[in-house]
């Protein structure tokens, strides 16, 4: 039995993981969950997983949620305790939303364990960071995200040659609420249609991400750190049917992608199984039913965070940490109502203006390039509000 640990358990990815699980029977054995806060569902988890372990980021809340529990269930708290209990299992599902997430990856793979990666933003704001932590023995990576999980599939078609025999990658994108949209009829969007996607029920920060496109934007750059191909053969094509997940074009000419509905619970089940496979299907087609499959490239005039985010890639080090930085402030501004949709690519673009440059040598370094980047998006915000 595979024991497995669920990081960010109440989220999106975590309940999702939590289906996987169960419907799998006896193949897995939870033993740690935890998140941030979500204390009453933290605890209807644990009465149903029965973990050994429940880890709660906020200190506050441990004295409530220990009543909450059965008795005989462990509980750590306070700042950390996530990032401990990536260490319990076989598997580790890391569903943290955000920067957060990073101390979990680091935790899963410094101990050699095998990382299901959901959180694309430790990846992404700590990449050289992170690949170091991937050499230790044990340590393995398989990306969670639809995308990514389509490329690992695909690769594994091209057996020992690998990577080597990659002639690009093509990363597909929905569209997202705003699909045919011109930059222009973007200006008075709400936070509802932004929340709106036609295809896929996810959490609200990656829903957002998914609207201005730099949800695609930071696959890109997770792909490469993935994947190790570069930007110049990373390609992303609009395909609004979110049937056809990625593709991998090989030297040869051959293009093998990876098709199933939109379900996250089979990349989740892809990862914790692998190298097999689920013994449960997620995502089967109907191809009577089917239809059409469509594709057509982005729009980088009305979506131009997809644009930073190559940019970001392409300098590296620290860039891809003020990216990301300035985009969780910038869209957890809009949804609050504090500024316009299409001023997310605004605060965005403004914060990368200024970054600095420097070496993405050590945690402290990336932690230090993040604090600024959100201090300087905080910054551009307040003024954007002011007038």
């Amino acid at each position: 039995m595979t024991s497995v640990s669920l990081v960010g358990s109440t989220g999106s990815i975590g309940t999702q993981a939590a289906e996987v699980v169960q419907a799998e029977g006896d193949r897995y054995d939870v033993v740690a969950i935890g998140a941030n806060r979500s204390i009453e569902h933290l605890a209807a988890q644990a009465r149903e997983l029965r973990p050994e372990v429940v880890a709660l980021e906020d200190n506050e809340g441990a004295v409530a949620l220990k009543e909450l529990l059965p008795p005989g269930i462990e509980v750590v708290a306070g700042p950390g305790s996530l990032a401990a209990i990536a260490t319990e299992a076989d598997v580790i599902v890391n569903g943290v939303v955000g920067f957060a997430g990073l101390p979990v990856t680091l935790a899963a793979l410094e101990a050699g364990r095998r990382l299901a990666l959901a959180n694309k933003e430790s990846l992404i704001a700590g990449g050289p960071v992170v690949q170091r932590a991937r050499a230790t023995a044990g340590a393995e990576i398989i990306p969670v995200d639809s995308e990514h999980c389509a490329v690992h599939q695909c690769l594994r078609s091209s057996g020992p040659a690998g990577t080597a025999a990659v002639a690009r990658l093509v990363i597909t994108a929905s569209g997202g609420p705003f699909r045919g949209r011109s930059r222009s009829a973007l200006a008075e969007v709400t936070v509802d249609e932004a929340l709106a996607h036609p295809t896929w029920s996810m959490g609200p920060k990656i829903t957002i991400d998914s609207s201005t496109l730099m949800n695609k934007g930071l696959e890109v750059i997770e792909a490469h750190e993935l994947f190790g191909i570069g930007y110049d053969d990373i390609d992303v094509v609009v395909h609004p049917q979110s049937v056809v997940h990625s593709m991998v074009e090989f030297n040869d000419g051959a293009t093998v992608a990876q098709l199933s509905l939109p379900d996250m619970r089979l990349p989740i089940g892809y990862a914790l199984a692998y190298p097999d496979r689920s013994g449960v299907a997620f995502g089967a087609i109907d191809w009577k039913a089917l239809g059409r499959l469509d594709f057509e490239p982005p729009d980088l005039e009305a979506f131009p965070c997809l644009s930073l985010a190559y940019e970001a890639g392409r300098r590296g080090e620290l860039a891809p940490a003020w990216l990301n930085a300035a985009n969780e402030i910038a869209v957890a501004a809009f949804l609050k109502g504090v500024i316009p949709w299409l001023a997310v690519s605004e605060v965005i673009e403004a914060v990368l203006d200024a970054e600095p440059g420097g070496k993405a040598d050590s945690v402290e370094a990336v932690l230090a390039a993040d604090h600024q980047a959100r201090e300087r998006a905080r910054t551009i915000v307040e003024r954007r509000m002011q007038g």
